[in-house]
């Protein structure tokens, strides 16, 4: 079979089967909020489309199994870092962010994650290959479905232009404003806003296509950023005020 039409429908499932996963958890640690997640409005994620074709494509090296994971974990952590890399340099947005683990790059990529990529890199190759296999057979004698791949990519493309189209605006407040805006937490900060003002919350259109009801919401995120910020300060300096007086009345009781 043409392995264009089967990378196309392995990304196809892999978008959709990542969004799955990524709805459900960002459910959990958003604690109960169903935001939609990536930044394209429909219920797929292009990155583990890619990661799919790359595990795909990579089970078929002849090398031991360890090894050819080792390669998976790599690949998909550089496609995931240059993504990423992309629409900060390119966006000014940071569609996810790890700043908060350990070891990581820029925020984009860390161990923690990297495992999760060899978790899943695991799982693929030792149960998930042979049943993709035997998929593509039946692809091959099923070409109608292409139909529906087609569809899919239709719709993709028209998402990926009205999808930019809102990230260009969001670029240009954050440019002027000096911001990079964390796509997630921004997503999540609008179901917040709404719950606050008592006004009805979109899940697919979380994010309106009209201008000053995009710069309402950046200024929310914007006043929610510095308010964040400013009570770290205080719980920092609360911190070392607490270490000078215990070391203070440490010395005194000395003397």
């Amino acid at each position: 079979m043409n392995v264009f039409l089967a990378l196309a429908f392995l990304f196809f499932i892999g978008s959709m089967g990542g969004w799955v996963l990524e709805l459900f958890y960002r459910r959990i640690i958003s604690k109960g909020k169903w935001i939609n997640p990536g930044f394209l409005v429909g219920p797929y994620l292009p990155l583990y489309g890619f990661g799919l074709c790359t595990f795909y494509l990579l089970s078929h090296i002849q090398l031991p199994g360890p090894l050819v994971i080792l390669i998976m974990t790599a690949m998909v952590t550089l496609i995931e870092y240059v993504a990423g890399i992309i629409f900060i340099k390119g966006m000014g947005v940071k569609l996810w962010d790890y700043s908060n683990n350990w070891g990581n790059i820029k925020g984009l990529i860390c161990p923690l994650y990297m495992l999760i990529w060899a978790i899943l890199g695991t799982i693929y190759y030792y149960f998930v290959h042979e049943l993709i296999l035997g998929v593509v057979v039946w692809l091959e004698n099923n070409l109608a479905f292409s139909f529906v791949i087609g569809f899919f990519f239709g719709i993709i493309t028209i998402d990926l232009v009205y999808s930019t189209q809102l990230i260009v605006k969001i670029r240009k407040f954050a440019k002027e404003k000096d911001l990079i805006v964390k796509y997630e937490e921004f997503k999540t900060s609008i179901f917040d806003y709404a719950t606050k003002n008592k006004e009805k919350y979109s899940f697919v259109f979380a994010i309106s296509n009209n201008v000053k009801k995009i710069e309402e919401y950046l200024n929310e995120y914007k006043n929610t950023q510095l308010e964040r910020a400013n009570e770290i300060k205080r719980t920092v300096n609360g911190f070392i005020e607490e270490k000078v007086k215990s070391k203070r009345k440490s010395k005194s009781d000395k003397n």
